[in-house]
């Protein structure tokens, strides 16, 4: 099934019995997308498809790139959890946390920004989630040593999106299932239509039509405009902070980087960013023997790269040393340490010194996610047409009226004893019977209550009222 994201209109269903031809569906579809680029002018680039786990083995995912798309899919190929490329990442300290704002599970993301899909490529971007094993065996995912992985492959680039925006975009903003349950909620003919497999697809068919001409018809009716969700924030330079020259034994983090250069006590008199000792996994320890995890990397001015670390607030909040180490005991922030990388055939300034011959840096905006409601303005046509009088009325032809017929007798119904037993008819024994013979009177539909530019909009005829 095909389900356009910004405007929630379905472009097509493809499927069979149990999971169908899954790869020739995929491939049905891909064309159907890759015509919908060239009908309306888009870069088929610009266009991404997120799949979900069905097409998760690296075969479907060929198929979508083979046709230039953008992907995002949940991966279920657990061995590229064994390549070399991937193990040092996993025992490295972790791009970023995301936290779900229901549910509380924290995931930790690696990001892997080019990985082979398969031994002669092409090269993905894969981001690992891992999370610890609840009580019961995890549904997605796989399990090892009560930890549980879960993968995710895209095209999206970094660091235009980050590994927690490719997790967001596919578990939030890219999922279709609340759509699906509108639609089947609304428009379940599918499952009284018929007793076959084609009469229910027509009838699912038949019911997404429905639902596409409501949304548009909604759309013009109401002139909802798109709604502007800020899905990622710009990210910002920070201003240098004041460096200590310490810690040379540190080792670096990243190769190309001198040693790391912590942050000075701040005007709270806190612990200084030095006394946070580096671990060999990637993370932080502060004087407490509490852990500081990695939370971004960010590129500043003349190539340098400020790294931040963030500690769990569960620690802080009963940390003996918090008096010492945050501005207030009230504070609901966990404490945070950042450094900054510079690189070896380059020297930080002198903090005196003003840099008016710098070059500035690169505009940045936020990502934005732009799509029309779904359900407002398909829920106001309704209200609309079940409010309003619609009337239902047949066009007798002019031959018909102006012919004379003689009277003759009707002819008694003759039942066959198929019709007295009320057996199943056959499929061309129904389209005989249910067909419109070509005289039939023209039905003619009048809605009343719409204004005349919905009207205009469409074409529709209207009529002078008293």
């Amino acid at each position: 099934m095909i389900l356009q994201a910004h405007t929630h209109q379905l472009l097509g269903t493809f499927g069979g019995p149990g999971n169908g031809d899954y790869r020739g569906d995929l491939r049905r579809a891909t064309g159907v997308i890759s015509t919908y680029t060239t009908q309306f002018g888009l870069a088929p680039i610009s266009i991404l498809v997120r799949l979900d786990g069905l097409y998760g083995d690296a075969a479907p995912l060929l198929d979508v790139l083979s046709a230039d798309l953008a992907v995002i899919a949940r991966s279920r190929a657990y061995h590229l959890l064994d390549l070399e490329i991937v193990k040092p990442r996993l025992v490295g300290a972790p791009d970023q946390l995301s936290t779900h704002p229901e549910s509380g599970m924290t995931r930790t993301l690696y990001d892997c920004p080019a990985v082979p899909l398969t031994p002669t490529g092409p090269n993905v971007r894969l981001v690992v989630a891992t999370h610890s094993i609840a009580d019961s065996a995890p549904t997605v995912g796989i399990e090892r040593n009560g930890t549980v992985y879960e993968l995710f492959v895209s095209t999206l680039p970094s660091p235009a999106f980050t590994a927690s925006d490719v997790l967001d975009l596919y578990l939030h903003r890219g999922s279709f299932e609340t759509v699906l349950a509108d639609e089947d909620d609304e428009q379940g003919s599918d499952r009284w239509y018929s007793h076959t497999p084609c009469g229910q697809e027509f009838a699912q068919i038949l019911a997404q039509w429905v639902w596409n001409i409501r949304l548009e018809l909604g759309q013009q009716l109401s002139g909802a405009a798109l709604c502007a969700t800020e899905f990622a924030p710009a990210r910002e330079d920070e201003p240098a902070s004041p460096v200590e020259p310490g810690r040379l034994d540190l080792p670096a983090p990243s190769s190309g980087y001198g040693p790391p250069q912590w942050a000075r006590p701040s005007f709270t008199h806190g612990f200084p960013g030095s006394a946070f000792t580096l671990q060999p996994d990637g993370t932080l320890r502060c004087p407490a023997n509490h852990p500081l995890y990695l939370q971004e990397r960010r590129p500043e001015r003349n190539g340098s790269v400020r790294v931040l670390y963030a500690a769990r607030i569960g620690h802080c909040r009963s940390c003996p040393l918090r008096a010492q180490c945050q501005e207030s005991s009230t504070t609901i922030k966990p404490r945070r340490v950042s450094a900054v990388l510079w690189p070896l055939d380059s020297s930080p300034p002198a903090c005196s010194s003003t840099h008016t011959d710098a070059p500035a840096a690169p505009p940045r905006a936020p990502v934005l996610w732009k799509d029309w409601p779904r359900c407002a303005i398909r829920r106001r046509w309704l209200k609309v047409i079940r409010r309003e009088m619609v009337s239902l009325t047949e066009s007798i032809p002019t031959s018909t009226c102006s012919s004379t017929t003689t009277s003759t007798v009707p002819c008694e119904a003759v039942l066959t004893r198929a019709e007295r037993a009320h057996w199943r008819l056959s499929w061309q024994q129904r389209l005989v019977r249910n067909a419109r013979p070509s005289d039939a009177p023209q039905l003619v539909v009048t809605l009343h209550g719409l204004p005349a530019t919905f009207a205009a909009t469409f074409g529709f005829d209207l009529l002078a009222t008293a």
